[in-house]
């Protein structure tokens, strides 16, 4: 069955660099859109951002101009590259896919503490 791992989550000073990874298993189908979600505690979960198999991806506002999203659809993986963290980029950030037939999956998520 599908299975999403996630994998590059830490901790960073403010003003630093993560790189996250995500890794799809199992699909059989081809996988439409990947990309990331985060929640922040009492917070809802929010979109970071999403590619489609195109390449077009969409970004939250706040993370415009610092984070990058990319994927490699021969591999079924997804990375996110987060320059400038600030303290309020702390949060689970999950993995999502979404494959042609609509079903969705999720990663278990991977913790990232951005403080000083």
């Amino acid at each position: 069955q599908v299975q999403l791992v996630e994998s590059g989550g830490g901790w960073v000073q403010p003003g630093g660099s993560l790189r996250l990874s995500c890794a799809a298993s199992g699909v059989a189908d081809s996988i439409y859109l990947m990309g990331w979600y985060r929640q922040a505690p009492r917070k809802q979960r929010e979109l970071v951002a999403v590619i489609q198999n195109s390449d077009s991806a969409n970004y939250a506002d706040s993370v415009k101009g610092r984070f990058t999203v990319s994927r490699d659809n021969a591999k079924n993986t997804v990375d996110l590259q987060m320059n400038s963290l600030k303290p309020e980029d702390t949060a689970v950030y999950y993995c999502i896919a979404r494959l042609r037939t609509w079903d969705v999956y999720w990663g278990q998520g991977t913790q990232v503490t951005v403080s000083s």
